[in-house]
Protein backbone atom coordinates (compact mmCIF):
# COMPACT_ATOMS: atom_id res chain seq x y z
CA UNK A 1 0.00 0.00 0.00
CA UNK A 2 1.30 3.44 -0.89
CA UNK A 3 2.19 5.77 1.97
CA UNK A 4 -0.29 8.51 2.75
CA UNK A 5 -0.89 11.18 5.37
CA UNK A 6 -2.15 10.50 8.89
CA UNK A 7 -5.75 11.55 9.58
CA UNK A 8 -5.90 14.12 6.75
CA UNK A 9 -8.50 13.39 4.03
CA UNK A 10 -7.90 13.96 0.34
CA UNK A 11 -8.61 17.54 -0.66
CA UNK A 12 -6.81 18.97 2.37
CA UNK A 13 -4.32 21.74 1.61
CA UNK A 14 -0.75 20.78 2.46
CA UNK A 15 2.62 22.43 1.88
CA UNK A 16 5.46 20.21 0.69
CA UNK A 17 9.02 21.38 1.37
CA UNK A 18 10.71 20.77 -1.99
CA UNK A 19 14.52 20.74 -1.98
CA UNK A 20 14.83 19.68 -5.61
CA UNK A 21 15.89 16.15 -4.68
CA UNK A 22 14.18 12.85 -5.34
CA UNK A 23 12.67 12.41 -1.86
CA UNK A 24 10.70 15.65 -1.68
CA UNK A 25 9.78 15.43 -5.35
CA UNK A 26 8.25 11.98 -4.85
CA UNK A 27 6.43 13.28 -1.77
CA UNK A 28 4.83 16.10 -3.76
CA UNK A 29 3.90 13.85 -6.69
CA UNK A 30 2.44 11.19 -4.42
CA UNK A 31 0.23 13.62 -2.51
CA UNK A 32 -0.92 15.27 -5.74
CA UNK A 33 -1.90 11.84 -7.08
CA UNK A 34 -3.79 11.08 -3.87
CA UNK A 35 -5.94 14.18 -4.30
CA UNK A 36 -4.41 16.61 -1.82
CA UNK A 37 -4.32 20.36 -2.50
CA UNK A 38 -0.53 20.54 -2.72
CA UNK A 39 1.61 23.68 -2.64
CA UNK A 40 5.33 23.28 -3.20
CA UNK A 41 7.72 25.57 -1.36
CA UNK A 42 11.48 25.79 -1.89
CA UNK A 43 13.84 27.78 0.30
CA UNK A 44 16.62 29.87 -1.19
CA UNK A 45 19.19 29.68 1.58
CA UNK A 46 22.09 31.51 -0.05
CA UNK A 47 22.77 33.59 -3.14
CA UNK A 48 23.03 31.41 -6.24
CA UNK A 49 26.11 33.01 -7.74
CA UNK A 50 28.03 34.00 -4.62
CA UNK A 51 27.24 31.02 -2.37
CA UNK A 52 30.01 29.11 -0.70
CA UNK A 53 28.01 25.97 -1.40
CA UNK A 54 29.14 23.47 -3.97
CA UNK A 55 26.95 22.81 -7.01
CA UNK A 56 24.38 20.09 -6.44
CA UNK A 57 24.10 20.69 -2.71
CA UNK A 58 20.68 20.99 -1.09
CA UNK A 59 18.93 24.32 -1.79
CA UNK A 60 21.53 25.56 -4.28
CA UNK A 61 20.48 27.20 -7.57
CA UNK A 62 20.30 23.97 -9.56
CA UNK A 63 18.04 22.40 -6.97
CA UNK A 64 15.64 25.34 -7.02
CA UNK A 65 15.45 24.92 -10.79
CA UNK A 66 14.75 21.18 -10.41
CA UNK A 67 12.05 21.75 -7.78
CA UNK A 68 10.33 24.31 -10.00
CA UNK A 69 10.38 21.91 -12.97
CA UNK A 70 8.97 19.02 -10.90
CA UNK A 71 6.18 21.24 -9.57
CA UNK A 72 5.29 22.30 -13.12
CA UNK A 73 5.35 18.69 -14.35
CA UNK A 74 2.96 17.42 -11.66
CA UNK A 75 0.77 20.52 -11.83
CA UNK A 76 1.09 22.21 -8.45
CA UNK A 77 1.80 25.84 -7.52
CA UNK A 78 5.38 26.45 -6.43
CA UNK A 79 6.97 29.27 -4.43
CA UNK A 80 10.62 30.09 -3.79
CA UNK A 81 11.13 31.86 -0.46
CA UNK A 82 14.24 33.94 0.18
CA UNK A 83 15.50 32.85 3.61
CA UNK A 84 19.12 33.75 2.95
CA UNK A 85 19.47 36.28 5.78
CA UNK A 86 17.71 34.00 8.25
CA UNK A 87 19.88 31.00 7.23
CA UNK A 88 23.06 33.05 7.54
CA UNK A 89 22.13 34.21 11.03
CA UNK A 90 20.68 31.01 12.45
CA UNK A 91 22.84 28.36 10.78
CA UNK A 92 26.03 29.59 9.11
CA UNK A 93 26.99 32.09 11.83
CA UNK A 94 26.23 29.50 14.53
CA UNK A 95 28.36 26.96 12.64
CA UNK A 96 31.38 29.27 12.41
CA UNK A 97 31.11 30.40 16.04
CA UNK A 98 30.99 26.78 17.14
CA UNK A 99 34.18 25.97 15.22
CA UNK A 100 35.91 29.04 16.66
CA UNK A 101 35.00 27.71 20.13
CA UNK A 102 36.69 24.37 19.45
CA UNK A 103 33.42 22.48 18.91
CA UNK A 104 32.14 20.18 16.16
CA UNK A 105 28.74 21.59 15.16
CA UNK A 106 25.76 19.92 13.49
CA UNK A 107 24.25 22.66 11.28
CA UNK A 108 21.55 20.37 9.83
CA UNK A 109 19.91 20.26 13.28
CA UNK A 110 20.05 24.05 13.56
CA UNK A 111 18.53 24.40 10.09
CA UNK A 112 15.64 22.09 10.99
CA UNK A 113 15.20 23.77 14.37
CA UNK A 114 15.03 27.31 13.03
CA UNK A 115 14.46 27.75 9.31
CA UNK A 116 12.53 24.60 8.42
CA UNK A 117 10.46 23.68 11.46
CA UNK A 118 9.87 27.18 12.81
CA UNK A 119 9.82 29.64 9.91
CA UNK A 120 8.54 27.24 7.27
CA UNK A 121 5.83 25.85 9.58
CA UNK A 122 4.63 29.41 10.14
CA UNK A 123 4.61 30.05 6.38
CA UNK A 124 2.62 26.86 5.75
CA UNK A 125 0.00 28.00 8.26
CA UNK A 126 -0.13 31.41 6.54
CA UNK A 127 -0.89 29.60 3.27
CA UNK A 128 -3.85 27.85 4.91
CA UNK A 129 -2.24 24.41 5.02
CA UNK A 130 -3.16 21.78 7.58
CA UNK A 131 0.28 20.16 7.43
CA UNK A 132 3.87 20.74 6.36
CA UNK A 133 5.06 17.60 4.58
CA UNK A 134 8.71 16.67 4.02
CA UNK A 135 10.62 13.81 2.42
CA UNK A 136 12.59 12.95 5.57
CA UNK A 137 13.11 9.30 6.44
CA UNK A 138 11.48 9.47 9.86
CA UNK A 139 8.08 8.36 11.09
CA UNK A 140 5.36 10.18 12.98
CA UNK A 141 3.45 7.65 15.07
CA UNK A 142 0.22 8.62 16.81
CA UNK A 143 0.64 7.39 20.39
CA UNK A 144 -1.72 7.45 23.37
CA UNK A 145 -0.49 10.93 24.34
CA UNK A 146 -0.19 12.41 20.86
CA UNK A 147 2.22 12.22 17.92
CA UNK A 148 5.60 10.59 18.54
CA UNK A 149 8.79 10.89 16.48
CA UNK A 150 10.25 7.52 15.46
CA UNK A 151 13.26 6.41 13.44
CA UNK A 152 12.75 5.72 9.75
CA UNK A 153 11.98 2.10 8.92
CA UNK A 154 15.20 1.96 6.88
CA UNK A 155 17.78 2.61 9.58
CA UNK A 156 20.48 3.22 6.96
CA UNK A 157 18.49 6.27 5.82
CA UNK A 158 17.05 7.31 9.18
CA UNK A 159 17.26 11.09 9.74
CA UNK A 160 15.79 11.30 13.24
CA UNK A 161 19.13 12.35 14.77
CA UNK A 162 18.79 15.70 12.99
CA UNK A 163 15.23 16.31 14.19
CA UNK A 164 15.38 15.85 17.97
CA UNK A 165 14.90 19.56 18.67
CA UNK A 166 11.41 19.93 17.20
CA UNK A 167 8.61 20.77 19.60
CA UNK A 168 5.48 18.64 20.14
CA UNK A 169 3.46 21.41 18.47
CA UNK A 170 5.67 21.29 15.37
CA UNK A 171 5.52 17.49 15.28
CA UNK A 172 1.72 17.64 15.36
CA UNK A 173 1.79 19.80 12.20
CA UNK A 174 4.43 17.80 10.32
CA UNK A 175 3.99 14.69 8.17
CA UNK A 176 6.62 12.29 6.76
CA UNK A 177 5.02 9.91 4.25
CA UNK A 178 8.34 8.31 3.17
CA UNK A 179 9.33 7.24 6.69
CA UNK A 180 8.21 3.66 6.16
CA UNK A 181 10.09 3.26 2.85
CA UNK A 182 13.67 2.72 1.76
CA UNK A 183 15.52 4.74 -0.88
CA UNK A 184 15.20 2.07 -3.58
CA UNK A 185 11.41 2.14 -3.25
CA UNK A 186 11.45 5.95 -3.40
CA UNK A 187 13.49 5.97 -6.60
CA UNK A 188 11.23 3.37 -8.15
CA UNK A 189 8.25 5.57 -7.34
CA UNK A 190 10.06 8.53 -8.94
CA UNK A 191 10.51 6.51 -12.11
CA UNK A 192 6.85 5.56 -12.08
CA UNK A 193 5.91 9.24 -11.82
CA UNK A 194 8.44 9.96 -14.61
CA UNK A 195 10.15 12.61 -12.54
CA UNK A 196 13.26 14.14 -14.07
CA UNK A 197 15.10 13.82 -10.74
CA UNK A 198 14.54 10.05 -10.45
CA UNK A 199 18.26 9.28 -10.83
CA UNK A 200 19.58 12.45 -9.20
CA UNK A 201 22.40 11.80 -6.74
CA UNK A 202 21.81 12.43 -3.05
CA UNK A 203 23.30 15.58 -1.60
CA UNK A 204 26.45 14.92 0.42
CA UNK A 205 28.10 16.66 3.36
CA UNK A 206 26.88 20.00 4.70
CA UNK A 207 25.10 22.01 2.02
CA UNK A 208 27.09 25.23 2.39
CA UNK A 209 30.52 23.59 2.85
CA UNK A 210 32.41 23.12 -0.44
CA UNK A 211 34.20 19.77 -0.69
CA UNK A 212 33.79 19.12 3.02
CA UNK A 213 36.43 21.73 3.94
CA UNK A 214 34.82 23.27 7.01
CA UNK A 215 37.82 25.49 7.75
CA UNK A 216 37.47 27.23 4.37
CA UNK A 217 33.99 28.45 5.34
CA UNK A 218 35.19 29.67 8.73
CA UNK A 219 38.14 31.53 7.18
CA UNK A 220 35.88 33.05 4.51
CA UNK A 221 33.61 34.55 7.17
CA UNK A 222 36.34 35.17 9.78
CA UNK A 223 39.63 35.83 7.94
CA UNK A 224 41.47 36.26 11.24
CA UNK A 225 40.15 32.97 12.68
CA UNK A 226 43.19 30.77 11.96
CA UNK A 227 45.31 31.62 15.02
CA UNK A 228 48.48 29.48 15.12
CA UNK A 229 49.31 27.60 18.29
CA UNK A 230 50.93 24.55 19.84
CA UNK A 231 50.09 20.90 19.41
CA UNK A 232 50.60 19.35 22.85
CA UNK A 233 50.16 15.92 24.37
CA UNK A 234 47.85 15.25 27.31
CA UNK A 235 50.71 16.10 29.70
CA UNK A 236 51.27 19.50 28.10
CA UNK A 237 54.47 18.61 26.23
CA UNK A 238 54.76 20.60 22.99
CA UNK A 239 54.94 18.27 19.97
CA UNK A 240 54.59 20.77 17.15
CA UNK A 241 52.73 23.80 15.77
CA UNK A 242 49.43 24.23 13.94
CA UNK A 243 47.84 26.93 11.77
CA UNK A 244 44.57 27.17 13.72
CA UNK A 245 42.27 24.92 15.75
CA UNK A 246 39.61 25.37 13.05
CA UNK A 247 41.57 22.80 11.01
CA UNK A 248 40.99 20.08 13.63
CA UNK A 249 38.13 18.12 15.17
CA UNK A 250 37.96 15.91 18.24
CA UNK A 251 38.72 12.31 17.28
CA UNK A 252 40.78 13.26 14.23
CA UNK A 253 43.77 11.02 13.56
CA UNK A 254 45.12 11.89 10.12
CA UNK A 255 46.85 15.11 9.14
CA UNK A 256 47.92 16.13 12.64
CA UNK A 257 51.35 17.29 11.53
CA UNK A 258 53.26 15.47 14.28
CA UNK A 259 54.82 12.03 14.47
CA UNK A 260 54.86 9.58 17.37
CA UNK A 261 55.62 5.95 18.14
CA UNK A 262 51.91 5.22 18.47
CA UNK A 263 48.80 6.64 16.78
CA UNK A 264 47.67 10.02 18.11
CA UNK A 265 44.18 11.50 18.08
CA UNK A 266 42.81 14.97 18.76
CA UNK A 267 41.56 14.74 22.34
CA UNK A 268 40.61 18.36 22.98
CA UNK A 269 40.67 21.80 21.36
CA UNK A 270 41.35 24.80 23.58
CA UNK A 271 40.39 28.13 21.96
CA UNK A 272 41.66 30.16 24.95
CA UNK A 273 45.24 28.92 24.58
CA UNK A 274 44.97 28.00 20.87
CA UNK A 275 46.19 24.50 21.75
CA UNK A 276 45.40 21.25 19.99
CA UNK A 277 45.68 18.48 22.60
CA UNK A 278 46.49 15.02 21.24
CA UNK A 279 46.81 11.62 22.86
CA UNK A 280 46.24 7.89 22.47
CA UNK A 281 42.82 6.57 21.51
CA UNK A 282 42.10 5.68 25.12
CA UNK A 283 42.30 9.36 26.10
CA UNK A 284 39.32 10.05 23.84
CA UNK A 285 36.96 7.68 25.58
CA UNK A 286 34.61 8.98 28.25
CA UNK A 287 31.43 7.80 29.89
CA UNK A 288 29.94 11.15 30.96
CA UNK A 289 28.70 14.14 28.98
CA UNK A 290 27.00 17.33 30.09
CA UNK A 291 24.25 18.66 27.84
CA UNK A 292 22.65 22.05 27.29
CA UNK A 293 19.73 23.09 25.11
CA UNK A 294 17.92 19.86 26.02
CA UNK A 295 14.61 19.21 24.28
CA UNK A 296 12.35 16.51 25.74
CA UNK A 297 9.66 14.79 23.66
CA UNK A 298 8.46 12.30 26.25
CA UNK A 299 4.78 12.22 27.29
CA UNK A 300 5.71 13.41 30.80
CA UNK A 301 8.66 15.35 32.20
CA UNK A 302 12.02 13.61 32.33
CA UNK A 303 12.21 11.81 35.72
CA UNK A 304 14.24 13.79 38.24
CA UNK A 305 16.31 10.71 39.10
CA UNK A 306 16.97 9.93 35.44
CA UNK A 307 15.82 7.45 32.83
CA UNK A 308 17.49 4.64 30.92
CA UNK A 309 17.68 5.33 27.19
CA UNK A 310 19.81 4.62 24.16
CA UNK A 311 21.78 7.55 22.77
CA UNK A 312 23.44 8.54 19.53
CA UNK A 313 26.27 11.07 19.72
CA UNK A 314 26.89 11.06 15.98
CA UNK A 315 24.38 10.56 13.20
CA UNK A 316 26.16 7.51 11.77
CA UNK A 317 26.67 5.56 14.99
CA UNK A 318 24.18 2.99 16.30
CA UNK A 319 22.32 3.80 19.55
CA UNK A 320 24.19 2.78 22.70
CA UNK A 321 22.81 2.19 26.24
CA UNK A 322 22.94 5.13 28.64
CA UNK A 323 21.02 7.00 31.29
CA UNK A 324 20.10 10.68 31.22
CA UNK A 325 19.27 12.84 34.21
CA UNK A 326 18.08 16.47 34.28
CA UNK A 327 20.35 18.89 36.16
CA UNK A 328 18.57 22.17 35.50
CA UNK A 329 16.37 23.96 33.00
CA UNK A 330 17.45 22.74 29.58
CA UNK A 331 20.43 20.88 31.07
CA UNK A 332 21.19 17.22 31.71
CA UNK A 333 24.00 14.76 32.26
CA UNK A 334 24.37 11.53 30.28
CA UNK A 335 26.11 8.44 31.64
CA UNK A 336 27.16 5.90 29.01
CA UNK A 337 27.38 2.19 29.81
CA UNK A 338 30.39 1.90 27.51
CA UNK A 339 33.11 4.55 26.97
CA UNK A 340 32.87 6.46 23.70
CA UNK A 341 34.36 9.44 21.89
CA UNK A 342 32.39 12.52 22.97
CA UNK A 343 32.85 15.67 20.88
CA UNK A 344 31.66 19.05 22.20
CA UNK A 345 29.17 20.71 19.87
CA UNK A 346 27.67 17.45 18.65
CA UNK A 347 24.09 16.44 19.42
CA UNK A 348 23.27 13.66 21.89
CA UNK A 349 19.89 12.20 20.92
CA UNK A 350 17.82 9.99 23.24
CA UNK A 351 15.91 6.93 22.03
CA UNK A 352 13.52 4.39 23.50
CA UNK A 353 13.80 1.71 20.86
CA UNK A 354 12.80 3.50 17.66
CA UNK A 355 11.10 6.40 19.44
CA UNK A 356 12.96 9.69 19.78
CA UNK A 357 12.65 11.04 23.34
CA UNK A 358 14.61 14.24 22.65
CA UNK A 359 18.22 15.27 22.93
CA UNK A 360 20.65 18.06 23.71
CA UNK A 361 23.99 19.61 22.80
CA UNK A 362 27.25 18.26 24.22
CA UNK A 363 29.12 20.90 26.21
CA UNK A 364 32.86 21.45 26.46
Amino acid sequence: MEPTLDTLPAGTRVVVAMSGGVDSSVTAALLKQQGYDVIGVTLQLYDHGQAVAKPGACCAGRDIHDARNVAAAIGIPHYVLDYEARFREAVIDDFTESYLNGETPVPCVRCNETVKFTDLVAKARDLGAKALVTGHYVRRVDGADGPELHRGADHTRDQSYFMFSMTPEQLAFLQFPLGGMDKDATREMARRFDLQVAEKADSQDICFVPDGKYSDVVKKLHPDAATPGDIVDVNGTVLGRHDGIIHYTVGQRRGLGVSAAHPLYVVRLDPETAQVVVGPEGALKRTTATLHGVNWLGATDMPADGIKVQVKMRSTQPPTPASVRPTGKGEAVVELEHPATIAPGQACVFYDGDRVLGGGWIGR
